[in-house]
């Protein structure tokens, strides 16, 4: 029996009518070595690029070329840069002990209010799928996500499991992305699967950074 914590971000958008969630699952027994392998990257990445350890690489900012992330101007001039860096970053990801990675995906003709309600329900879906597969392991999990809490909509998800049988432990624990770099994995988890099943012509140069860069994470599952 062990237990897990899970690094979930979403991405998508209304327009397209894409729902992606991107996950890392770390064995709690090995956090602190996956942290390393993280922070590690973040060393390297400063020395290599100038972009500080503690410059949020928040993936629809970051891989477009918005802001300055190196204290180096001409390094923020080449949008390729920030391609290599964000490869790179999933590269680290993938090397991290204790951990695996994965993505769901779903596609809706639905609008506004109906569109993230499809939204809610693919996270439903995925948390049930997560639930199933940690009671057959005899494992419990927690799940860690962006933002504040202030949004009640992956809440009332987590509470719709029946208590007496669930193994994942409490509602989502929140965590600002800028302070966290499981979470700044998680974020870019979830963008590179959207640009993966989407596949946008604009970035056709991320359409294989999943099956490239984390090979044994198999390729973003439809739910």
């Amino acid at each position: 029996m062990s237990a897990r914590i899970f690094y979930i971000d979403d991405s998508g958008a209304e327009s397209t009518g894409y729902v992606v969630y991107g996950w890392a699952e770390i064995d709690l027994a090995q956090w602190n070595g996956a942290l390393r392998c993280l922070l590690d990257f973040r060393k390297k990445l400063y020395a290599d690029t100038g972009i500080p350890a503690d410059y949020e690489l928040h993936s629809t900012q970051f891989i477009p070329g918005r802001g300055t992330p190196s204290v180096r101007p001409a390094w923020n001039r080449r949008k390729t840069n920030r391609r290599q860096v964000a490869q790179k970053a999933l590269s680290a990801i993938a090397s991290m002990p204790g951990t695996r990675v994965g993505a769901v995906w779903r596609h809706t003709t639905n609008k506004g209010r109906a569109y993230y309600d499809e939204r809610a329900a693919v996270y439903g879906a995925l948390l049930a799928d997560l639930d199933a597969r940690l009671g057959a392991a005899g494992d419990h999990g927690i799940i860690v996500m962006d933002g504040d809490g202030s949004d009640l909509t992956y809440q009332r998800e987590h509470r719709k499991l029946r208590l007496a049988s669930r193994h994942i432990v409490e509602d989502p624990w929140y965590i600002g992305s800028h302070t966290s770099q499981p979470v700044q994995a998680a974020d870019l988890l979830a963008y590179t699967a959207y640009q993966t099943v989407q596949r946008h012509p604009g970035k056709d140069f991320m359409w294989d950074w999943w099956s490239q860069r984390l090979p044994g994470a198999g390729v973003p599952r439809r739910i």
